[in-house]
């Protein structure tokens, strides 16, 4: 569980949003689920990762007033594919008062265009290029892990298996329970499993990608060979 519990907002619940939103509510946080589609919504309601969901249109600034948006402490912006809807609520985001945002972005000028808009009250994150440079790293000679920060407290960052854990699977080793943080992904060999069941067992150099509070991580790593 988180030790301060925080408010959080993830607008854009795709894959990446709602990966966002399961790690900061299992922690224990308070979390704002939002998109524009009642599909996405609908999913996020039914899983239960979010302490509130909301179907609205996060470029329309009244919705996001009338949220109180400005109380949370951070805001997630996981709009990746559309970059006038991405644009649009980063600004809708600035005028209501919001001060700590990080923005998703899927490609360099998306990026630029969203660090000029908001300054240094964002952070630009690229999930599709940083997955896949971490998987090419920990496929070379170097098999360099790296580490990808979300905010001041939580990261995503990749690490080799302790020898304790060889040969036991993911509810044996009780990652969650223990540590407090999430497997997104094992690569064992060419093939990466992106949210491995339970049942998974670790084997001698997987590279097992994780999500959680940083002094969690910091554990794990110093654990890890």
């Amino acid at each position: 569980m988180a030790t301060h519990r925080k408010q959080f907002a993830v607008i854009g619940l795709g894959r990446f949003g709602q990966s966002v939103c399961r790690t900061l509510h299992d922690h224990g946080h308070d979390v704002l689920a939002l998109d524009i589609s009642e599909e996405l919504t609908r999913d996020v309601h039914a899983a239960g990762f979010a302490t509130h969901v909301i179907q609205a249109d996060s470029t329309e600034i009244q919705a996001l007033q009338e949220l109180d948006i400005h109380e949370y402490d951070t805001v997630v912006v996981a709009i990746g594919s559309n970059l006038e809807a991405s644009v649009l609520t980063v600004l809708n985001l600035l005028d209501l008062g919001v001060t700590d945002i990080v923005a998703k972005a899927s490609y360099d000028r998306h990026g630029q265009v969203l660090e000029r808009v908001g300054g240094s009250t964002i952070r630009v994150v690229y999930p599709e290029r940083q997955m896949g440079e971490r998987i090419a790293n920990s496929i070379s000679e170097a098999d360099i892990l790296e580490t990808i920060e979300l905010s001041p407290d939580y990261s995503i960052t990749e690490i080799h298996p302790p020898r304790e854990w060889i040969g036991k699977s993911l509810v044996e080793v009780e990652l969650r329970p223990r540590y407090g943080v999430t497997v997104i992904a094992i690569k064992s060999g060419r093939e990466l499993k992106v949210a491995p069941p339970g049942e998974e067992r670790f084997q001698a150099g997987d590279v097992i990608t994780l999500v959680g509070p940083n002094d969690r991580l910091d554990q794990l790593r110093h654990l890890s060979p």
